[in-house]
């Protein structure tokens, strides 16, 4: 990052084939459609580039760019409100991923009782358990202590709880 702030362009490039795949999963997971998460992966790096003058030389890269994509997601979540479900109150299909032994019900489930969250416990599970983040890392993007992400993810994971009755062991 701070050779891309430095104004070498292949560092931007570095920045993008080592956290675009990941970015574009996370994001995907939240918004649940494959194109709306490449249009978003895109609008996050814009704004890398647009906001390398604000990073701090010296901070982690990771979660600044999750703070970024966070943003993205929600500006995007807000234009489309009314378009998050489908007619039948269901969430859109997305394309599958490839993976192993996939229980597309329980997927579909796990989305639906993810989309009923509030955002903040959505965004803390989805850090945490798809994304790898560490607890800390997700309380530095979010801008909130370490102890109300885990709050925030316990609630979650409450509700979910709730939801996937019957659903999920």
């Amino acid at each position: 990052m701070d050779r891309f702030i430095d104004g070498d362009a292949r560092a931007f490039d570095l920045l993008f084939a080592r956290h675009g795949r990941t970015l574009r999963a996370y994001l995907h997971r939240l918004v649940g459609s494959a194109a709306v998460a490449d249009d978003l992966t895109q609008a996050t790096f814009i704004s890398v580039v647009r906001g390398r003058g604000r990073f701090q030389r010296g901070a982690r890269v990771k979660p600044w760019l999750y703070a970024i994509a966070n943003n993205a997601s929600r500006d995007w979540r807000r234009r489309n409100k009314f378009e998050a479900v489908t007619d039948e109150g269901e969430l859109p299909e997305t394309e599958a991923e490839p993976a192993l032994q996939r229980d597309p019900g329980l997927e579909k489930a796990v989305k639906a009782a993810l989309a009923q969250l509030p955002e903040a416990q959505r965004e803390a599970i989805v850090l945490n358990r798809f994304e790898g983040l560490s607890f800390a890392e997700i309380a530095l993007h979010a801008g909130v202590t370490e102890s109300a992400v885990k709050v925030r993810a316990h609630r979650g994971y409450e509700r979910l709880r709730e939801l996937l009755k019957g659903i999920w062991p």
